[in-house]
């Protein structure tokens, strides 16, 4: 499967493994990479000493290219990317923030650079910018950066309007069908999150990994818009954010209930009570934790199958 995205970054498949907070470390990424895909390290959990280790690991796991997810809010942004050039990664994604202040500096540095975004807006500020391509994340996504609550299906096709560079597809991309419905929507690519939380070599929690395979139709919401919006499963630290939203909260109220490590209690310690457990609303199709080539193997095989089919389906005639 060759297009501007596998050429973009050397890989084989159009497929890239989202950098998720807590689960996305060495083991996920390099397995990903070596699997044909472009994995990605989740740097949004990592103080900066822990990056360059995990940095490390990834390049004695992999003689692939892989790349680091940077959110540009995050407090320590200046030591990661002078960690990120200094250990020779080629590729970042970035996200969560406005990407004209590092995208030149992390280009003269010969970074691929790739932006996340939610809307129209944000895309032409993207480009502008000088980014390589464009992630667009539709409202299915867990770790959802976006309040417009635009769905994958309407969002790909609208910003591959908007702009002239590749298009990644993300946002409720767990099967090799929906890979291939966000090909023919015009992306070039697309990116996995979820799907790849409930892997082996994700760094996620093993309760956090069994409650996203047990989750259903509807087992997750997208909240806390004024904060930063994020799909939630409905667990009771969940239900504690729905009353206080029916007691009319304040931002400063809901900052202080959602309190320092919420994300980090409930995906990576495992506590399914007081933490805070984020996915996509694939989860409700994922069930079974199996590995990071199998996921690989299963979305190329099944998009390939879906391609063929459709196409063999219609007389064009």
């Amino acid at each position: 499967m060759k297009n501007s995205i596998t050429e973009l970054f050397g890989i084989q498949y159009p497929i890239i493994q989202g950098g998720m907070i807590w689960c996305s470390g060495w083991e996920l990424a390099s397995a990903v990479s070596n699997a044909g895909g472009l994995g990605l390290l989740g740097s949004g959990s990592m103080y900066p000493e822990i990056l360059r280790d995990q940095i490390q690991k990834c390049k004695a796991a992999t003689n692939k290219p892989f790349g680091v997810n940077v959110p540009l809010l995050y407090p320590n942004i200046d030591e990661h990317l002078q960690i990120i050039a200094e250990e020779g990664v080629k590729i970042v994604f970035t996200s969560a923030g406005n990407p004209a202040k590092y995208t030149s500096q992390l280009k003269e540095k010969g970074i691929t650079v790739v932006h996340v975004i939610a809307n129209q807006k944000f895309a032409r500020k993207a480009e502008e910018a000088g980014v390589d391509a464009i992630v667009a994340e539709g409202f299915e996504a867990g770790g959802h950066n976006g309040r417009e609550e635009t769905t994958t299906m309407c969002l790909i096709p609208l910003i591959c309007n908007t702009v002239s560079i590749p298009v990644i597809a993300a946002g409720g991309i767990g099967s090799g069908q929906a890979m291939a419905a966000a090909l023919c929507l015009g992306a070039q690519g697309v990116q996995v999150g979820s799907r790849f939380v409930a892997t082996v070599e994700s760094s996620a929690h093993q309760n956090f990994k069994q409650t996203v395979v047990d989750a259903g139709d509807g087992a997750t919401e997208l909240t806390l818009k004024e904060l930063t919006p994020v799909r939630l499963i409905k667990n009771p630290f969940y239900e504690e954010v729905q009353d206080a939203y029916a007691q009319n909260f304040s931002k400063e109220q809901l900052l202080e209930l959602l309190g320092r490590g919420r994300a980090k209690k409930g995906m990576f310690e495992g506590d399914l009570v007081n933490g805070e457990l984020e996915i996509g609303q694939v989860s409700a199709i994922i069930n079974e934790i199996t590995t990071a080539e199998s996921v690989v193997k299963e979305l190329v095989e099944d998009c390939k199958k879906t391609l063929i089919q459709t196409a063999a389906g219609f007389n064009f005639g």
